[in-house]
C-alpha cells in the first residue's frame, strides 16, 4: 500500500467513528468493553472513540501530521506493548506504526483487549491491504523494534529484554494543574474534567494542584459539584474514595472532603484514585523549577494563559491530545521513520 492509501483508510475509520449512523455498532463495542472492564463505562468509551475520530483521524490533521515525516527506508516489524488504563489508549501507537508503513505486532493490555481489536478489524475491513500489516500476538520475539508502555517496575524488565533492539519504553506519568486564584467558575469546572474524565486513570489526568498560599478550595469544590453523580454512582471509584478516606482519617492526615473527592497537602505528584494532592506556593517562580526537575514524571501541565508556560494545556483539554502530543514527549513517528 502507498502512504496515501494508508492515510485515506484511517481517515475513513475516523468518519466511521464520528458518524451518528454507526451509533448501534459503537454502542456494542462500548457495552462489550464495559463488561470486560467496569472502569470503561459506555460513556467514557464513546468519548474516547469520538476523540480518536476528531483529533487523530480528521482529514486535515492527519495529512498534515503524516507529511512532516519521511517514509522509512525498510519495512520493519514493530512490537507494541499497549497500555490499558483508559479506553483505546494504545491506538495512537498502532496508528503511528501503520501510517509509517511498518508491520504492527500488537499486544493489547489485559484491561483493554477488545477496543483495539475492534478498531483495527474495522480498519482492515475498510482497507483489506492492512490485514497483512496487523498481527495480534502474545509474544514479541519476532519484532525488529519495540514501543512498550507500563509501570516504573515493568519498565525495568522492558529495558532488560529489549535492550538489544531499538525501543521506546514509557513509565508512569501523571499531570498537574497550576491555579493562580483568578480562575473563573468555568475554568474550575473544566479542570474537573481534567481530574475526573476516565476516573483519573490516565496519565493526562490531573492528580496534583499547585495553589497560591492561603487558597480557598470552596469555589473549586462548588465548580466541580456536577461530577458528584458520576463519581458517587460508580462502584469502583466510590469504593476507592471510601477506602482512601478511611486511610486519611485513621492516619489523622489533614484533608478536604466534598463527598467524592479528597484533597490533601502532599509534595508527591502521583495520587490515589479519588485523591488529588495539592501544594501551596508563594510565587510562580517557585513552581517552575519543580516542574523542570520532574519532567520525567509529568505528562502535561494544565493552567491558564497567565502562567507564561508555552506548553501549558488549557483547562478542560488535558484529555484531548493531538497527533503530535506524544506520550512522554518522545516522537514515535520520528523513531519509526529512522528504523
Amino acid at each position: 500500500m502507498s502512504r496515501n492509501q494508508r492515510i485515506n483508510a484511517v481517515i475513513e475509520l475516523g468518519r466511521f467513528l464520528t458518524d451518528l449512523q454507526n451509533t448501534d455498532e459503537i454502542e456494542e463495542w462500548a457495552t462489550a468493553a464495559y463488561r470486560k472492564n467496569n472502569w470503561f463505562t459506555p460513556e467514557n468509551v464513546k468519548s474516547s472513540l469520538l476523540a480518536i475520530g476528531n483529533e487523530f483521524l480528521e482529514h486535515d490533521k492527519i495529512t498534515t501530521w503524516a507529511a512532516s515525516y519521511a517514509e522509512p527506508e525498510n519495512v520493519k516489524k514493530i512490537g507494541i506493548i499497549m497500555a490499558g488504563n483508559i479506553p483505546a489508549v494504545g491506538f495512537h501507537d498502532a496508528l503511528c506504526v501503520l501510517v509509517s508503513g511498518h508491520i504492527l505486532l500488537a499486544k493489547p493490555a489485559s484491561d483493554d483487549p477488545l477496543l483495539i481489536r475492534y478498531l483495527l478489524q474495522k480498519l482492515s475491513e475498510i482497507e483489506p491491504g492492512f490485514k497483512e500489516n496487523i498481527q495480534f500476538v502474545e509474544r514479541l520475539n519476532d519484532a525488529d523494534a519495540y514501543v512498550a508502555t507500563g509501570s516504573d517496575n515493568t519498565a525495568r524488565y522492558f529495558h532488560y529484554y529489549f535492550s538489544k533492539k531499538p525501543h521506546i519504553i514509557r513509565k508512569n506519568r501523571t499531570s498537574v494543574a497550576i491555579l493562580t486564584g483568578g480562575e473563573s467558575d468555568q475554568d474550575l469546572a473544566a479542570l474537573g474534567n481534567d481530574i475526573f474524565q476516565y476516573y483519573g486513570l490516565g496519565c493526562r489526568n490531573v492528580s496534583k494542584l499547585f495553589v497560591p498560599a492561603g487558597y480557598d478550595f470552596t469555589k473549586f469544590y462548588k465548580a466541580i459539584d456536577s461530577y458528584s453523580v458520576t463519581c458517587m454512582h460508580h462502584h469502583k471509584y466510590f469504593n476507592n474514595y471510601e477506602y482512601n478516606k478511611s486511610i486519611l482519617l485513621v492516619n489523622r492526615v489533614l484533608h478536604f472532603d466534598n463527598g467524592f473527592l479528597l484533597l490533601t497537602e502532599n509534595t508527591a505528584f502521583v495520587s490515589a484514585i479519588s485523591v488529588v494532592h495539592f501544594e501551596y506556593y508563594n510565587s510562580l517562580d517557585e513552581v517552575k523549577p519543580l516542574l523542570e526537575e520532574s519532567t520525567e514524571k509529568i505528562q502535561c501541565v494544565v493552567g491558564g494563559k497567565d502562567l507564561a508556560i508555552d506548553s501549558a494545556v488549557a483547562f478542560g483539554q488535558a484529555q484531548e491530545p493531538g497527533l503530535s502530543d506524544y506520550a512522554d514527549s518522545v516522537d514515535t513517528m520520528l523513531f519509526l521513520s529512522k528504523l
